[in-house]
């Protein structure tokens, strides 16, 4: 049985319904329509917007790897208040962060289409600037989105930078400090895993990160997310199973994950792929000290990489309880 909305939902809610439908069609389909939109304008008597488009996209090819083009004015926009309603979204702060110093953030879980990282990270709707003064923060993106035309100026717009080293030594080198750099370390294989109830992080053998963290000297700062993964359900791909096998096999060819999600729809509840109305609470964690090590070992590594997993646990059960997470439940690790 369908269970419909109500006629005489307020329109404080519909702008939010609105505003979230927007953000999910910019994620799931904007990349692509850009792409047709500027090869098709090349066979209309507009090709001279393509040509000069193409010309100033070649001059600024290296602004994804060199900190983006953060627009202050596109982070505070109204929008992202109402999408941030919608959920509720909100950001906790644990300790304060130090302007003058650069940290590595790592953000989990990645969830379906990571709906905190961006609220709390890309806009200013959560007020960020006003918990962290004197903190940028960066959300590290794959870079095959920073090829898509016009798309790629509305991402590095709320301050998201291309997933590669050069990207990461210049942010985490910048002179001065307060810059936060936040990877989602689960990557698009976690969001394979991003179901109502889980817990399960991609981690183990992660350490990319971590060594970034030791060759800058950048303090390591855990970020949970709560709620993250209770947006959406998901069609069931237990490992092993074929479905599970076939996105693994998709997601290595594409560098993007494939979850089958569903959600509620627009004007109903039952079905579609509005993410539901559950809160979100990304909490902040204590920096980690990290000593500046330009060519860390393999045990250096190993060693951080082990006592971020213990600091992220910690955070993980300090708040559970505030957030509705069984007291038998913990982070698991593969």
């Amino acid at each position: 049985m369908v269970k419909f909305a109500p006629l005489s939902v307020p329109w404080e809610r519909r702008m939010q319904t609105f505003v979230v439908l927007q953000w999910v069609f910019s994620f799931l389909a904007l990349a692509q329509i850009c792409t047709v939109v500027f090869i098709g304008l090349l066979f209309t008597r507009f090709w001279i917007f393509s040509i000069l488009y193409a010309t100033w996209w070649y001059l600024d090819r290296d602004k994804p790897r060199q900190g983006g083009r953060r627009i202050e004015a596109s982070r505070r926009w109204v929008i992202w208040k109402y999408m941030k309603d919608y959920f509720p979204v909100s950001l906790v702060k644990t300790v304060e962060l130090d302007p003058s110093r650069n940290y590595l953030a790592g953000f989990h879980p990645h969830g379906v289409l990571a709906a905190g990282a961006f609220t709390n990270l890309c806009t200013e709707s959560t007020g960020f600037s006003s918990l962290f003064p004197g903190i940028r923060p960066h959300l590290m993106m794959l870079n095959l989105w920073f090829w898509a035309p016009f798309f790629r100026d509305y991402i590095m717009s709320g301050g998201l930078v291309s997933a590669d080293k050069e990207s990461a030594a210049h942010i985490l080198n910048r002179k001065g400090g307060g810059s936060l750099l936040a990877i989602i370390v689960g990557g698009a294989q976690e969001a394979l895993d991003a179901r109502p109830g889980a817990y399960r992080l991609l981690l183990r053998n992660r350490k990319g990160f971590v060594r970034l963290a030791l060759m800058h000297g950048a303090a390591l700062v855990p970020i949970f997310s709560f709620g993250e993964n209770d947006l959406f359900d998901q069609v069931d791909n237990s490992p092993g199973s074929w479905l599970r096998r076939t996105q693994n096999r998709l997601q290595k060819i594409m560098r993007v994950s494939l979850p089958l999600f569903h959600g509620r729809g627009v004007f109903q509840y039952s079905f579609g792929l509005m993410p539901y109305r559950q809160p979100i609470t990304t909490v902040v964690g204590a920096p980690i000290e990290v000593q500046k090590t330009p060519r860390p070992s393999q045990e250096e590594v190993d060693n951080l990489h082990q006592r971020y997993m213990k600091e992220l646990s910690n955070l993980f059960e300090a708040h559970k309880l505030k957030y509705n997470v069984p007291s038998d439940q913990h982070l698991e690790f593969c």
